[in-house]
């Protein structure tokens, strides 16, 4: 199939926009908990009419403070209650929120602020603070800095004292569904990041389709706890989907200590990427390895896929279903504990999750549905659903949104979710929303017979070896890094005879793993990388990963490195996305070393 469209389950109303959500649910559900904020060690409920009130007290002091509509605003600061209370408050100023990751360079805070003409930022802490000092004097426009953590919003909300209600309702309705919502800057694996326009209806739009085609998790009854960064547009969108659809919810940016977090929160469904997954389940059989039930783990999770494998085929047979039922209660709800005892459902997005990953959590009782799309896409334009999901893709379209694939293999997408523009970058625009509205994905995929996507590659990506064999590294790369003692890889191979690998290790998971090895749980990591059991281990993970390319496209060599690349070290972007150029310019050495005869 070259194209597939969903038809739209909801449309939007003319000059509707995102702040009609808070005012609307104060009127509708007063009482209703919408949110629920961490205090100190507990969860405080916050009410429809309480969030409303507070969002236009801060409204209020952003209009003292000389906010006037269309102007950009930034927030830079992890996943908390306030970035919600702030992106709400801006819109119903009038203003436009502009997120940046927490984690920014000052050199990539001066460009956004720049870029976008913000007249004002809010940030967290004292270090976000002075990261803007640094290039404060690069930027005329900007003329506030507000602090989460120094009290600067109750010091907004005193200056705001004297504004009217009226006044506040005034600006928001400055919004219509064609004005623009957010920019958001792209992470960029290579140059500038470049500014989305996405407009109240592109949000609208996709948030509207997906809660319809998503009852069983965005409903009154349910719950999330997001812990994603808000700077990314896959939060945002889970955050205004739940005030469309009255879900509650939460906020934490501790992911370090995530399960005691989903312990207290039980949350009924869950968002994330698939590196938090890959991470739970290698931690627990890391743990089972230490305990001695490795074995256990091990049996436990391979009926687990098989159970999985077996819904596909019309069912379990007996045998099969009683190994289920006894590691149901040894294993997998103590699994489901682990995340809060509540989830049914999550949703993975930002990079292939893969089958075997898929199964093993519908094998335990948590269905994983994969998503795919871009912040040029609002968030999702593929996703799996509850009631038709093929494990292993993304999904169909989401509804009111196209999808097609081009004769070189790129993925196609059209519909009122597909951005604007990017802001001051009329040429970028043109080259990558064709003339009928369809948006170059930049992305290699195919469709099945009933519309499923599989996203193959990415087509800057795709490696061409001294042979002209076109390979794809991400297929290679998802299977290595689903391995307990890989943290991150990089295939590699263009213009070169073979296609080879450079591998770093995971920290969390290598300590586990040397104990029940008879090794040193501190063995120094140079050590590590050259010891002869890690080595058989990796190339395990390898000969695994091969078994889903041809020979010709098959990792023939592979380099383990003592650094691991990480967002802090510049080789990974605020997603988790490797930034190839980086990885390739400063281990050169390392990838000279595969090719040297």
């Amino acid at each position: 199939m070259r194209e597939y469209t969903s038809p739209a389950l909801a449309e939007i109303t003319a000059g509707a926009n995102i702040s009609d959500l808070v005012y609307d649910n104060a009127v509708k559900a007063p009482h209703r908990v919408q949110l629920r904020r961490r205090v100190g060690e507990r969860w405080e409920d916050v009410t429809n009419r309480e969030f409303l009130a507070e969002v236009v007290a801060l409204a209020k002091g952003l209009v003292a403070q000389g906010v006037s509509p269309g102007d950009c605003v930034g927030i830079m600061s992890r996943t908390r209650y306030e970035w919600t209370l702030a992106d709400f408050a801006v819109w119903c100023a009038g203003g436009v929120p502009v997120p940046i990751y927490e984690t920014s360079s000052a050199e990539q805070v001066e460009w956004i602020l720049s870029d976008s003409s913000a007249v004002g930022v809010f940030v967290e802490t004292a270090a976000h603070a002075a990261t803007v000092a640094e290039v404060r004097d690069q930027l005329p426009n900007l003329q506030h800095v507000w602090s989460f953590e120094a009290g600067d919003l109750e010091a907004l909300v005193t200056a705001g004292s004297g504004i009217s209600d009226d006044e506040i309702d005034s600006r928001r309705r400055h919004h219509t569904d064609e004005s623009p919502a957010t920019l958001i800057y792209t992470s960029g694996t290579t140059g500038r990041p470049k500014g989305c326009e996405l407009t109240h209806g592109n949000f609208l739009s996709e948030v509207y389709n997906v809660v319809a085609s998503m009852p069983q998790m965005f409903n009154p009854e349910g719950s999330t706890l997001l812990f994603l960064p808000l700077a990314h547009v896959f939060a945002r969108l889970i955050e205004v989907g739940c005030f469309h659809s009255g879900a509650q919810l939460g906020h934490t940016a501790d992911v370090k200590n995530l399960l005691p977090d989903l312990a207290t929160f039980q949350p009924t469904f869950i968002l994330s990427v698939p590196r938090v997954f890959e991470k739970v389940f290698n931690s627990s059989q890391a743990k089972a390895a230490a305990e001695g039930k490795g074995k256990i783990f091990d049996r436990a999770a391979g009926v687990a896929i098989s159970y999985s494998e077996a819904l596909d085929r019309g069912g379990a047979g007996l045998f099969l279903k009683l190994q289920h039922a006894v590691f149901d209660k040894l294993v997998y709800s103590k699994l489901r504990t682990a995340l809060g005892g509540r989830v049914r459902y999550a949703v993975s997005g930002g990079a292939p999750l893969g089958a075997r990953l898929g199964h093993f959590y519908r094998g335990i009782g948590v269905i994983i549905l994969e998503g795919y799309g871009l912040t040029e896409t609002s968030a999702g334009a593929t996703l799996n659903l509850p009631e038709a999901y093929k494990i292993g893709s993304v999904g169909r379209p989401v509804a009111s949104t196209s999808i097609k694939i081009a004769d070189d293999g790129e993925v196609m997408i059209k519909g009122p979710i597909v951005y604007r523009g990017y802001h001051n970058n009329p040429v970028a625009t043109k080259e990558a929303i064709e003339p009928d509205g369809w948006f170059h994905s930049g992305d290699i995929g195919e469709l099945d017979d009933e519309g499923f996507l599989r996203i193959t590659g990415r087509k800057k990506e795709l490696l061409v070896t001294a042979g002209g064999k076109n390979v794809a590294p991400a297929v290679l790369e998802d299977r290595l890094r689903a391995h307990a003692l890989v943290s991150q890889c990089m295939v590699v191979g263009d213009n070169q005879p073979y296609i080879a690998c450079l591998i770093t290790l995971d920290r969390e998971s290598l300590p586990a793993w040397l104990k029940t090895h008879g090794k040193p749980e501190d063995m120094p990591i140079e050590q590590v990388v050259a010891d002869p059991d890690v080595t058989a281990a990796i190339q395990g993970a390898v000969d695994d990963a091969n078994k889903a390319v041809s020979n010709a496209e098959a990792i023939k060599k592979f380099n383990i490195l003592t650094e691991d690349f990480t967002e802090e070290g510049g080789q990974l972007t605020p997603t988790l996305k490797l930034k190839r150029g980086v990885v390739m310019a400063e281990f050169k050495d390392a990838v000279d070393a595969l090719y040297r005869k």
